[in-house]
């Protein structure tokens, strides 16, 4: 029997907090048909090896190597594109360093399985959660300016644009080419800009955060850069060059502005 939904784990460097992090996921996602697919994206520490033994541990982890790192948006791909093989109807993208609250993701979810939004985002700007986390203040500010540039510029409202818990319906999945999108940590964003694009109602949802002593592997200066490229390929029509490639009707799904429930 297809699980019904999937949660995506990108794993970089990631063998001192992986255990830690897959531990804190609630035992009703296993109980309910979800399964947890973590991405070894080509790891040079422990990484692999952990993420073996826990599959080991329970049968609903399954994981998947790459030889060579193919950064984040390229883990993410490749673990979507086998959620949709396995016939996912939900899928969720956690961080393998404990950051994002695994204890959430069943309420993230839920505008999903429902049918509600197509495309859920876990906002840290949203009730506070950023700072209350510990955010430090370079990112927290970054942050807000690179939301505000990019509301201004794609015509949105969001709270953020760079959380990294993603959510996502089988529907938005089939329809958006994500395939194409870049394989750093812009990826998020795109997703987000395409669903916008192609009217798929999106909705953000406020949610803690924790910064501690983890390591990163994002680079704010680089990803700050590409986010002012991102607008740039947006205003030179790129975006809707993709989804029209792909036969999206623009607009079709609604309005396509996302409606945050605040």
């Amino acid at each position: 029997m297809s699980p019904e939904f999937c949660i995506v784990m990108p794993a970089y460097r990631a063998a001192g907090v992986l255990r830690a992090t897959v531990a804190r996921i609630p035992d009703a996602v296993f109980e309910r048909g979800g399964i947890l697919i973590v991405i070894d994206d080509g790891s040079p520490d422990a990484t692999a090896g952990i993420a073996e033994e826990l599959a080991r541990e329970k049968n609903r982890i399954q994981v998947l190597h790459h030889p060579v790192n193919r950064g984040y948006g390229g883990a993410q791909k490749t673990g979507l594109r086998e959620g949709l093989r396995l016939g996912c109807r939900g899928f969720a993208v956690l961080h393998a360093d404990g950051q994002y609250a695994p204890e959430r993701v069943l309420d993230l979810l839920e505008p999903i399985l429902s049918g509600r939004a197509d495309l859920v985002q876990g906002s840290r700007m949203l009730g506070g959660g950023a700072r209350e986390g510990g955010m430090p203040g370079f990112r927290y500010f970054a942050n807000r300016a690179l939301t505000s540039l990019e509301n201004l510029a794609f015509g949105t409202n969001l709270a953020e644009f760079h959380s990294g818990y993603m959510l996502y319906s089988r529907s938005l999945l089939e329809s958006l080419p994500f395939e194409s999108l870049q394989d750093n940590f812009n990826f998020d964003a795109e997703m987000i800009l395409l669903a916008h694009l192609a009217g798929f109602p999106c909705h953000e949802v406020a949610i803690p955060t924790h910064y501690g002593e983890e390591s990163s592997s994002l680079d704010p200066i680089p990803y700050g850069l590409n986010v002012l490229r991102m607008i740039g390929r947006h205003w030179s029509g790129h975006y809707r060059g993709l989804l029209e490639a792909t036969s999206v009707n623009l607009g079709l799904k609604g309005a396509g502005n996302p409606d945050p429930p605040r």
